[in-house]
């Protein structure tokens, strides 16, 4: 049985939520611990690329899921591909279902329903979106009462990125990435993300990045938050901004996948303020002036064929929430 509602009020027996992709202004990363983690000093912000989870009440204690592509997000006829999106106890949405009926008593099943946007394995948190998603659509459906900071600590056992998918607009992340603080912004950003149909794996890039430290081609020194961020945030500064892009796992992942220091080069072609890989790759993020700039941008990266979508979106954008 479902927790008894606190307000009276009968609980929903389906619940949509979308939660956000994210993008790293910022991804400093410190030498592996004992515990095999990586230290971060991280600023995340949210876009307007959204996964869409509903939760869908049943009784007999199942938890099931179904995944597709949001057609809403085909480029030239094509869509994401999610045949890469785990259909089993894997996936970071079954989890996520699980965490919160062991930590709320629930007995209750539920059928959840994915509509991706987030480009699968392309660094941009995909994953922990639907995460992020299911821990607030099943707190809802199965009337738990749970805030949302006992969710953020569920969603911290999942992954570190799941508590900013919950938290969204822009924000520092220290720790493993989950210990976080809201950052000051101004205005919009506007955004191009190159995507790839072949994913990198976060795993293999850290062990490239580790074998760097280890041979002294990287420092690997205590990661530290960039003062240049921040102050390009606050003034709302998208050419600031660009110039102070950072990421120490982007020359990882382009020696894994050669062919990104070509999509970033295209963004400069057509003068992006600045261009960085996302997260662990393969997808590229490239910071545009405006909003017609980054459909110039977007297109000229399209017309290389170096890409196999492009998509233009903008940040920060809200966090985790129920739409339906």
């Amino acid at each position: 049985m479902t927790a008894e509602s606190t307000t009276g009020a009968t609980p929903p027996r389906e619940v949509t939520v979308r939660a956000p992709g994210k993008v790293n202004l910022q991804l400093s990363v410190g030498p592996v611990q004992p515990d095999g983690y990586h230290p971060l000093a991280t600023v995340f912000q949210a876009v307007d690329v959204y996964d869409f989870v509903t939760a869908s009440l049943r009784e007999d204690g199942e938890i099931t899921i179904a995944v597709e592509a949001a057609p809403d997000r085909s480029i030239d006829g094509q869509v994401i591909d999610v045949k890469g999106v785990p259909l089993d106890d894997s996936n970071l949405a079954v989890r996520a279902a699980r965490a919160v009926a062991e930590a709320y008593g629930i007995t209750d099943g539920v059928d959840l329903a994915i509509v991706k946007s987030i480009p699968v394995a392309g660094g941009m948190a995909g994953g922990s979106a639907d995460a992020a998603a299911a821990l607030v659509a099943c707190a809802e459906v199965w009337d738990t009462g749970a805030t949302r900071q006992e969710l953020a600590a569920l969603g911290a056992s999942l992954g570190a990125d799941v508590p900013f998918a919950l938290h969204g607009h822009t924000a520092v992340g220290l720790g493993r990435g989950d210990v976080l603080s809201p950052a000051m912004t101004h205005g919009t950003f506007h955004w191009v993300f190159a995507t790839q149909a072949e994913g990198l794996s976060t795993r293999h890039v850290y062990a490239e990045f580790d074998e760097w430290v280890a041979d002294g081609l990287l420092g690997g020194s205590d990661p530290r938050i960039s003062d240049d961020v921040m102050t390009a945030l606050i003034g709302g500064d998208p050419n600031a901004l660009g110039a102070a892009l950072v990421n120490d796992l982007q020359d990882a992942a382009i020696h894994l996948a050669p062919a990104l220091r070509d999509v970033i080069t295209a963004a400069q072609e057509l003068d992006a303020c600045g261009a960085v890989v996302s997260g662990s790759g393969p997808t590229v993020a490239a910071l545009a002036r405006n909003a017609q700039h980054a459909l110039a941008i977007a297109a000229h990266i399209r017309s290389t064929g170096l890409a196999d979508q492009v998509i233009t979106a903008q940040g920060p954008a809200q966090g985790a929430a129920v739409i339906a």
